[in-house]
């Protein structure tokens, strides 16, 4: 519960505070929510399971921020960052609609 207070405050204040990203990030942005939301999946996922680690949760969210972000960064470097962006979302996108589908049979037991 806690970590979905801290979500929706760390929502409101972004959405009032309006915080200007640097030019020079602003292709990693969208990369990072993606990756963020992966963990976030997870991390309920893993709670509904009962197997929830809040250690293993922070790991994870940071990790694959950083990671998914240097994909993008090293694309960018390589001339290919669109094609890298686009399988990052991609496969990230298979492993949030996969936890969701998890989410959805826990709570629904279908």
């Amino acid at each position: 519960m806690i970590a979905v207070l801290g979500l929706a405050l760390g929502v409101v204040v972004g959405f009032f505070a309006r915080p200007v990203i640097p030019h020079e990030l602003e292709p990693y942005l969208p990369i990072a929510v993606v990756a963020a939301l992966d963990a976030v999946f997870g991390g309920l996922r893993a709670l509904l399971d009962g197997i929830f680690d809040d250690k293993v949760f922070v790991v994870s969210f940071l990790s694959n921020v950083v990671v998914a972000a240097l994909i993008v960064f090293l694309g960018d470097k390589l001339g290919v960052g669109a094609q890298l962006s686009t399988g990052v979302v991609v496969v990230l996108g298979i492993r949030i609609f996969s936890n969701a589908a998890a989410i959805r049979r826990h709570v629904f037991r279908a």
